[in-house]
């Protein structure tokens, strides 16, 4: 009885030694399985205007630019997408989208992409106005073209207001799918304002920027307006006062133009739940990708000589024979 005893520990390892071996052989022969996946096809555009330098987001808790919160989302969703999937850069100042470059596969073109992103600064901007409405009709027709959605992250602050309501949109909602991402928090916050040589200087006030937009017809309560005249003074003879130096992100708007182009909206909040606005408002693309299954029987090689390694540490630390009375 002793004795089969004491052959078991070497049959024990014997097997677990074989099946390791009969693993680490099919590791070696496994297949690549073929399997659906989904991708995307995403141009995304940020708004680099003057507003997005406001400090009222927060970033490893300091206070933080609006740019700098799209930067870091842009960027983890770039982590985010499946391979395969597509992402494009464009950025948004004064009334038009400029492309920086085509959709190109994300986990090839990685490092290149994230740091496209990460180099994104407001001094890309060629004009001090910031006419978001534009912008984002711009930005479609691009996206069209190119066959992607569209993510377009703004606070959606316009420079100067709107006068009138949202611009005409010449082409079919729903065409080009996507998202706007509000970036920015809901109170009124100070614009910081630069010189020349891009050096802050302070902040904008209320007679730096215009808080009327005073292009097309009067609006109707002009005649009641101090000074009014109808020929030499139609908005009236008084400066135009107002909020327009302060700046917050602008949902009502935002919710505005995305229904009238067929976008969806979601203010700017975590990784995970930007992803899931995105997948959300973005038409997945079905793609073949081939999965190495290697992996599998490697990972039963390495339980099976981690057992055998294990119980061998073991039985050398125990006792040849039981201690005698």
């Amino acid at each position: 009885m002793s004795s089969a005893l004491s052959h078991l520990p070497r049959d024990w390892r014997f097997w677990l030694l074989a099946l390791a071996l009969v693993a680490i052989l099919a590791a070696l022969v496994a297949p690549r399985v073929a399997l659906t996946r989904t991708a995307r096809d995403i141009l995304l555009v940020v708004d680099v205007t003057g507003s997005m330098n406001v400090r009222d987001t927060v970033l490893d808790g300091a206070p933080a630019t609006r740019l700098a919160s799209a930067r870091r989302g842009a960027r983890a969703l770039l982590a985010g997408l499946p391979c395969q999937s597509r992402l494009g850069l464009g950025i948004f100042t004064e009334r038009r989208t400029f492309l920086l470059f085509e959709p190109a596969e994300v986990c090839e073109n990685f490092a290149a992409i994230d740091g496209a992103i990460d180099g994104l600064d407001w001094r890309m901007a060629w004009e001090g106005d910031s006419y978001v409405a534009r912008g984002v009709h711009s930005a479609l027709a691009i996206a069209g073209g190119l066959k992607a959605d569209l993510l377009f992250m703004t606070d959606g602050h316009e420079a100067p207001p709107l006068a009138g309501g949202l611009p005409g949109f010449d082409a079919k909602p729903g065409d080009v799918q996507g998202l706007l991402v509000g970036v920015g928090g809901t109170e009124p916050s100070p614009i910081p304002k630069f010189d020349e040589d891009g050096r802050e200087i302070g902040f904008y006030d209320e007679q730096d920027v215009p808080q009327e937009n005073r292009t097309g017809p009067p609006p109707a309560d002009a005649p009641s307006r101090a000074g009014w005249n109808p020929r030499n003074a139609p908005w009236g003879g008084e400066p135009a006062s107002g909020t327009e130096h302060l700046s917050a992100m602008r949902e009502e708007h935002l919710r505005a133009l995305a229904a009238q182009t067929g976008l969806g909206f979601a203010a700017l909040g975590t990784a995970p739940a930007l992803l899931a606005d995105v997948e959300a408002n973005t038409r997945p693309r079905p793609v073949q990708v081939r999965v190495a299954t290697a992996a599998v029987p490697a990972a039963l090689a390495l339980f099976c000589l981690a057992v055998l390694f294990g119980l061998g540490a073991a039985s050398s630390r125990r006792p040849d024979r039981l201690p005698s009375r």
